[in-house]
Formats: C-alpha cells, structure tokens, sequence
C-alpha cells in the first residue's frame, strides 16, 4: 500500500476517533462534534464555515501556487444512530439510546485527517471544500438541506467526492461502480378509512382491515408486474395496523414499507401503480384510500468520468488488486445522493473489515451498520486518508 507516510503513526486519530464514538450526537443536534471539526481547522489554519445546515461545517484551504480556478469538495458525514450500544471497551457511547453505529465517527476521522495534512503541505493550485455534514441518517437529508442553503453557490465545487466504509471486499480495500451504486430510500403509508363497528356484526360496517389485507398481498407483487426483470428494484411490507381490540372492526387501518429502485424513473413507476392499486382496492370495499408516499433519498448514482478518476486514486494507494471498481449496486440508501445531482462526483466504499479488530468488551453481534456491537477499524483511517489528500492533490492538478 502507498500510505502516505504522514499516517503512519495513526495513534493521534486513533483517538480522535474513539472520543467521537464515545460521544454520538444525532442528526441536527452534532454541536459537540461541529465545534471538534471546527475547531480543528482553525487551527490547522484552515479557513472556517459553520451553521450550514445548523451544525454542518466547512472548511475552505487554498493551495499556495498560483490560482487555477480548480476546485474539489470532499464530504464527511457527522451524525449518530439512536441505537443503545451493547460494546462495553472504553471508548463506548457515553449517551443512552445513541451510537455511532455506522462509522460516521470514522468519516469524519478521515477527512480531519486529510485536512491536517494538506494544510501542513499545501503544494497545490486550487482550492479544497472539506463538508463535515450533519444528519445523513434517519432520512433527515442534512446534504439537502446544505444544498438548500447555498453549499455549492458559497463554495463552488467542479466535483465533489465521499467514501462509506462498509463490510465488503478485504480490510482497506475499495469498492464502487461507474453508475448507481446505492439505491433510493422511500417510504409509503397507505391509509384505509371505512365505517368502524362490532366484529360480532361486520356487515354494520365497511372493513378498513379487508381492504388493508388486499392491498398489501397486491403489493407483494408490485414490482415483478411493473418494473422490467432487467432492472433491480424492491418494494417491502413492514408495518400493518388495524384495530387496538380484537373485537372492533376500525374505522381505519393502514399499511406501510419501504421501496427502494436504482433509479428515479422506477421510482416514479412504482408509486404511480401503487396509488392506483390502494385507491382500486378500496374503492372496491366501499371504502377510501389515501397514500403518503415519501422520497427520502434519490439513488445514489456515480458519474462516469469521475468514477473513472477515483478509481485510478485508489489504485494508486492499494494497488490494482484491492479496488472492484464494478460493484453491484446495493439496496441501502444515501443522502449523498443530493450532492450528485447538484454536482458530478463519486461515492465508494471502504472496507471495515468482518469484526476482528474490535476490542475485548465487543458485543455479541456482528460488526455490520447499523448493529449495536458494531465499531469502526481504525486501521482504515490511513487509508481513507490518503486516498482524500491524494485525491485533491490529483484533482486540481488535471
């Protein structure tokens, strides 16, 4: 590997690391966690954004040669989980109900590590937008709402990149695509509203429950009947509730999931049929309908070009052998996926490894997102490190 030899010693951010961990903040409440990142850069010498987004943060360094209009955002994500963690070594969440069960702990690690280091050498042209977002998880869609209020006008970026570590492929290793690496996240409630009565004389009343049961069996199969079997795409049922008594037929009843395409057009598809089947069914048992349907994250879909140049980066830091650069695309979602439609860039993911590296105390789960025995492997740190500096440094000098 071509660590760059600022990380050998990883010790310092080792421990950055574990205090992040140790002290998790969710999504629009990283106030502990902004003024760390903040206060970092200031004193690096890193000039200094806060409040985008509430608690988001970025950092603005210009290289030292002559002005080349050249410029690259890098993009770290800052929140916490509200999850209650079972690991019990020292370094483990502090906070009741929250964890950084995710990694975003060690994103936010990385891309402090990069900033150090090229403040220290700013031997280029151009200039570097480090985004520590706030409230990725959760569908809060923080990277919409920096968007929203002028991440990209106040801090122009001709491309913009991030990584998620993730249990795929060896320690340290990379992977992505050149196209829709994760999927969008949506939601939808379908809600029946009939006329309530005693379950003893059910034909007193119009059954919202039939018309619910119906509705979700039609859903199983929603996509298989509209969307190609060329393309990827998934429709869950999760969640079914009727009456609180069992023997009161409701005046209402409701049905809800997830649904989750590799492209904005499946999704349209999808929620198209979905409100005319739920509408159909009901009306069919005497009964209405109404369908929330919420777009929570786009797919999150890599440019070409710049897939292209990433993986090149990669190769660069972990030789040919450790990056697949023709990952399938998988089924979870990232907000993320704002900053690709607004600009061109890449997402890719870092292997985490399978739980080795975790220390003594670990819970008895697997070390996967979202996991309450999960930990970051802070033997990645370097890595992630050198891939963001030497993907500056590459990128502004094209």
């Amino acid at each position: 590997m071509a660590i760059l030899d600022a990380f050998a010693d990883v010790g310092r951010f080792r421990a950055l690391r574990r205090d992040i961990h140790a002290h998790p903040e969710l999504g629009f409440e990283e106030h502990r966690t902004s003024d760390l990142v903040a206060g970092m850069l200031a004193e690096w010498g890193i000039e200094v954004h806060r409040g985008i987004a509430g608690t988001g943060v970025v950092g603005v360094l210009r290289g030292r040669r002559p002005n080349n209009g050249r410029t690259i955002g890098l993009r770290a994500d800052m929140d916490a989980l509200p999850l209650q963690e079972v690991n019990q070594f020292a370094h483990r969440s502090t906070q009741a109900g929250k964890m950084h069960a995710c990694g975003h702990d060690g994103h936010t690690t990385m891309l402090l590590a990069a900033a150090w280091h090229l403040a220290q050498r700013p031997d280029f042209a151009g200039t570097v937008h480090f985004i520590f977002q706030p409230a990725e998880e959760m569908g809060k869609a923080g990277a919409r709402k920096m968007i929203d209020e002028g991440l990209f006008e106040r801090f122009p970026c001709e491309a913009v990149f991030g990584l998620h570590n993730f249990n795929v492929g060896s320690v340290g290793s990379f992977a992505l695509n050149p196209g829709a690496l994760m999927a969008s996240s949506n939601t939808y409630r379908i809600t029946v509203r009939g006329r309530g009565t005693h379950a003893s004389m059910p034909h007193t009343g119009l059954d919202p429950v039939g018309a619910v049961l119906e509705i979700a069996q039609a859903l199983r199969s929603l996509v298989a009947r509209t969307i190609p079997s060329t393309e990827r795409a998934l429709l869950a049922v999760t969640q079914i509730q009727g009456s609180d008594a069992p023997n009161v037929i409701p005046d209402e009843a409701w049905v809800g999931g997830t649904v989750r395409t590799f492209s904005v057009e499946a999704i349209d598809k999808i929620e198209a049929r979905l409100r005319r089947l739920a509408e159909h069914i009901a009306q069919a048992n005497e009964c209405t309908a109404e369908v929330m349907f919420r777009r929570a994250s786009p797919p999150v879909v890599n440019h070409p070009a710049e897939a292209a140049f990433a993986a090149a980066v990669m190769r660069e830091i972990v030789g040919d052998a450790m990056v697949e650069d023709a990952l399938p695309g998988v089924m979870a979602a990232e907000d993320f996926a704002h900053m690709l439609m607004a600009r061109p860039g890449c997402y890719a993911f870092l292997g985490n490894g399978d739980g080795d590296h975790r220390l003594d105390g670990h819970g008895p789960g697997p070390c996967i997102l979202h996991n309450t025995s999960f930990d970051f492997n802070d033997d990645i740190i370097p890595v992630g490190a050198s891939y963001f500096v030497r993907l500056a440094e590459r990128w502004l000098a094209r």
